[in-house]
């Protein structure tokens, strides 16, 4: 086997062994007193048993010497009478002596010893289910609930609305004005261009550079002539 699996299994059988102790209640029958004759009429197993829950599962430990009591388990009848006929199971003589309750119902308890159980050491119980559990709590009365008042709603203000401004229109400009038509050409003559505007006269010669020009020219000429002669 490996160790998970064992480990597995012993988690498993710890966690049962804890729901059956968990389940278990062990009452110790008559507390300090143990399983004895009571000192005083005061002082009884029918006070000891009031008051507790005894459940199926649970463990009565009767607290006794060997040889001075015994106990053992009777009908009804016979717990009355005090006697141990038609004893439920075998007389327990041997103590202390732990009883378990594994049955739901009543349950009668004597010591056999003469004179022990009409001295007042007898017991009677009930034991429940599990399932049934303890005594019923006393019902509380649930307090009356407080009422609410409703908080007034608080009305809301509508914010003001600010009023939207609309933009001027932006004018239309004036349709063109319409481009005059050009001045219908005569008869015969030529076509006109439109918008056509004819060159400035070129300046006139200057004087003086024209006569500069020709006295250059003619004292050439001069030269020339006499060259040729």
């Amino acid at each position: 086997m490996d160790r998970v699996s064992f480990i597995m299994i012993y988690s498993a059988f710890i966690g049962l062994v804890v729901n059956i102790a968990a389940a278990q209640n062990i009452h110790i029958v008559g507390d300090n007193m143990g399983w004895g004759i009571p000192t005083s009429t005061s002082v009884s197993y029918s006070n000891w048993a009031s008051g507790k829950t005894f459940m199926v599962g649970d463990i009565l430990v009767f607290n006794f010497m060997t040889n001075e009591h015994d106990v053992v388990q009777v009908p009804k009848a016979s717990y009355d009478d005090c006697t141990e006929d038609n004893a439920i199971g075998n007389v327990i003589t041997t103590g202390p002596a732990n009883i378990t309750l594994d049955t739901a119902g009543e349950r009668y308890y004597i010591c056999s010893i003469g004179g022990h159980c009409g001295a007042g050491q007898k017991l009677s119980i009930i034991v429940v289910s599990s399932s049934t559990g303890g005594p019923t709590p006393p019902m509380t009365t649930p307090s009356p609930a407080t009422p609410t008042t409703p908080s007034p709603a608080t009305p809301t203000t509508p914010s003001p609305t600010t009023p939207t401004t609309p933009s001027p229109a932006t004018p239309q400009p004036d349709a063109c004005a319409p481009t005059p038509d050009a001045e219908s050409p005569r008869a015969g003559g030529p076509t006109p261009r439109t918008g056509f505007i004819p060159p400035p006269p070129p300046p006139p010669p200057n004087s003086a550079s024209v006569s500069l020009t020709s006295s250059f020219l003619l004292g050439i000429a001069s030269v020339a002539l006499v060259f040729i002669f």
